[in-house]
């Protein structure tokens, strides 16, 4: 089975997750996320996969949520996609896309349920 990672390789967990896919016994094919450009109509189909909206996938801590100042609840899910696709560093990660699900290794070890 043919299993995709979103990839930050400086990302210890994104690293750990990768190991854990690789370690299955899966090929992998690896975005990297911050290089590669992700469509908008990519980042909808995954937010979808994942069961997610936007705001659940911002990464809130970054410096650039702040200075967009993404935490302000009137913005539509359009105008957040939008943020993440011009500053991809604001996509949680790692994102693992397989034939049974997507799911965010957050742990690490939370990807095993759909490999």
């Amino acid at each position: 089975m043919t299993v995709k990672i979103l990839h930050n390789p400086r990302c210890s967990k994104s690293r750990e997750t990768l190991k854990i896919v690789q370690e299955q016994g899966h090929e992998v094919t690896i975005i990297e996320y911050l290089k590669d450009v992700v469509t908008e109509n990519q980042l909808i189909d995954i937010l979808k996969q994942l069961e997610m909206n936007p705001r659940d996938l911002l990464r809130k801590g970054e410096k650039i949520y702040k200075e967009l100042n993404l935490s302000d609840t009137g913005l539509s899910d359009d105008e957040l996609i939008k943020a993440m696709i011009e500053h991809p560093i604001l996509i949680e990660r790692p994102i693992v896309i397989s034939p049974k699900g997507a799911k965010i290794g957050r742990p690490p070890e939370s990807v095993l349920e759909i490999l």
